[in-house]
């Protein structure tokens, strides 16, 4: 198996797992993380990576997305409960299946943290195209897939995600409440929304808030609050000037991807967008940007 090979347990569009090996060779990452702070915690390619890989002694992981939360901390603290539930999913799975566990109102005092995690994995991998969203009142709206065979669950995958995320802090929070963990040194990957360059491009909607330019504005300027409290920032976004401006006293790589979420085969071609550092790639001691 290789290094890259890292149990996702959902699909999530934008998901870094075909990046890392490019991300990698790039140099990327730090050489060494003590401390690993993500806020757009998505699918977790990037952190599982970075805990085979580096080992960190503190992990803070968190979204504003609150059942993607319960589907961590639920495969952190009770892999088996979720297989069992996920079984049962599978066993009775259907289109008219699909809409009626997609129609239930989620009620985070009743239901159980099991019941809301594989209802989210459930409708995530039947889900049309993969492409999970949420409207204004943050209820799931995308329609059935019709796959002949949805790989649901794997087991495995599921069980080395738990062993993964032993140990790990997991929160329900805003990017912003980084600012009460970050210390220097500790190694910060984001992930944000992309910023939306054209009417194909990644949406926004895994929360019923969105990310706006002004969101897109506020997270440069907390990146560069932690490039001056010592930290080592790491930020994946589109290719594009608004981007580009944002970041543009830091390193800019470019990084080629396969977009594969237009319903339309001849769109998923290759595209551009960029990973920005506040430090120099791959060396023993990060160099950090000064202004």
């Amino acid at each position: 198996m290789s290094r890259y090979d890292v149990p996702t347990f959902i699909k999530w569009v934008g998901g870094k797992s075909s990046l890392l090996a490019q991300y990698d060779s790039l140099g990327l990452f730090p050489q060494k993380v003590d401390r690993y702070i993500e806020p757009f915690i998505g699918g977790g390619s990037v952190f599982f990576f970075i805990k085979r890989s580096y080992n960190p002694k503190e992990i803070y992981l968190s979204d504003r997305n609150r059942e993607l939360v319960i589907c961590y901390e639920v495969i952190q603290k009770d892999p088996k409960s979720l297989i069992e539930q996920l079984k049962v999913h599978k066993a009775n799975s259907s289109e008219d299946y699909y809409y009626r566990v997609r129609d239930i109102d989620i009620n985070f005092t009743l239901m159980s943290k099991v019941e809301i995690a594989a209802r989210f994995i459930y409708l995530n991998k039947t889900c049309f195209n993969g492409l999970y969203r949420v409207n204004s009142k943050g209820r799931n709206n995308s329609p059935f897939g019709n796959y002949k065979n949805p790989s649901i669950y794997d087991e495995n995958v599921i069980k080395d995600a738990s062993a993964l995320l032993y140990g790990a802090n997991l929160s329900i929070a805003s990017y912003e409440a980084v600012r009460d963990v970050a210390e220097s040194g500790d190694f910060i990957y984001f992930d944000p929304p992309y910023y939306k360059i054209s009417s194909t491009s990644s949406f926004t909607d895994y929360t019923d808030v969105g990310f706006t330019a002004d969101d897109q504005l506020r997270l440069s300027m907390l990146f560069k609050e932690l490039n001056k409290r010592g930290c080592l920032c790491m930020l994946s976004n589109s290719y594009c000037d608004f981007i580009l401006d944002l970041y543009g006293d830091f390193n800019v790589n470019i990084i080629s991807v396969r977009r594969m979420i237009n319903s339309d085969g001849k769109g998923r071609n290759e595209i551009r967008e960029v990973a920005i550092t506040n430090y120099e790639r791959t060396c023993h001691q990060a160099s950090l940007f000064e202004f």
